[in-house]
């Protein structure tokens, strides 16, 4: 999910739509023979949207080189891959962070599991009027994004650089109504995630989404403080490889998430396609499931 998407697919996390797709289900990962009898390179489809995103070719060839042959299916919306992955259209898919997944395993029924942690893209907190968090005087007004996905995370960014805090302790389900306002040194307001850019001169500091920090005539290293990937509050925003349950294990799926996390065209590939954005994580494998069923629950008990 490059730096360009984030902010949209956090959003879509919501309510997932679901769309039929066409396609033939997929026989791949499996070795076959060629008509002369030679064994042939496994081939895995793998779902991604963006496919001319500058780690994808890199990733593509590092896979070859380890006999497998990847095969980008490129999907047109957010909404398509995780539909054809649980129909096994594709035997992977990579395009998406811990909530999305969480929001489609549980409007579908579906149990479509992370196998392995790409990247984080950090979320900033940007202001005109003050150079660092401290500066920002108590009582003053900080802006967030009115869309529930990115308002949770906003907040939590707000909790760790110590501006608010937050009655259950923050989660990927937060709102204004969870701000402890007695507690906090601000005050919060919700605006629509297109607008704070112009409305940075009227607050102390606003969370703005990757996609709108350049309308804002800003750069990613203005940001005075943003997620911190360490922290646990973070966790379900790391984007992952995601795998049917029954191919959790699949070695070959496995190994394909090694070299995308440790080949090193395929990092410089992916630090490029984000503006120099992404954070380059390999959390653990239980962490991203604990994570995911986490989240799961949390969106439950929300209803």
């Amino acid at each position: 999910m490059s730096r360009r998407t984030t902010s949209i697919l956090a959003a879509l996390a919501v309510v997932p739509l679901f769309v039929a797709l066409a396609g033939c289900a997929t026989g791949s990962a499996d070795a076959g023979s060629g008509s002369d009898g030679s064994s042939e390179d496994e081939v895995v489809k793998i779902g991604v949207v963006g496919k001319g995103d500058e780690q994808w070719p890199a990733f593509v060839d590092a896979a070859a080189e380890e006999g497998i042959t990847v095969e980008l299916v490129d999907f047109g919306s957010y909404e398509q891959p995780n539909p054809a992955l649980t129909e096994g259209e594709i035997d992977l898919n990579q395009f998406q962070h811990i909530v999305y997944l969480a929001e489609y395993n549980n409007a579908s029924g579906s149990d479509l599991t992370p196998i392995g942690s790409t990247a984080i893209y950090p979320l900033g907190l940007y202001s005109k009027k003050y150079d660092d968090v401290d500066s920002i005087p108590e009582g003053e007004t900080v802006a967030v994004p009115d869309d529930a996905s990115n308002q949770a995370r906003a907040l939590n960014v707000l909790q760790q650089a110590g501006l608010v805090e937050l009655k259950s302790g923050g989660t990927p389900y937060s709102d204004l109504a969870d701000v402890d306002t007695d507690k906090s040194k601000v005050k919060v307001t919700a605006l629509e995630a297109a607008l704070i850019p112009t409305s940075l001169p009227d607050v102390a500091a606003a969370i703005i989404n990757n996609d709108f920090v350049q309308d804002a005539g800003l750069t990613f290293e203005d940001a005075i403080a943003q997620d911190d990937p360490e922290d646990a509050s973070a966790l379900p925003y790391v984007n992952i490889f995601a795998a049917r349950a029954e191919d959790a294990d699949n070695e070959t799926y496995l190994k394909l998430v090694e070299i995308f996390q440790t080949n090193e065209a395929v990092q410089k590939g992916l630090l490029e396609s984000s503006g120099g954005t992404a954070v380059a994580l390999q959390t653990p494998v239980e962490d991203l499931v604990a994570s995911l069923a986490k989240v799961q629950k949390d969106a439950d008990a929300k209803k």
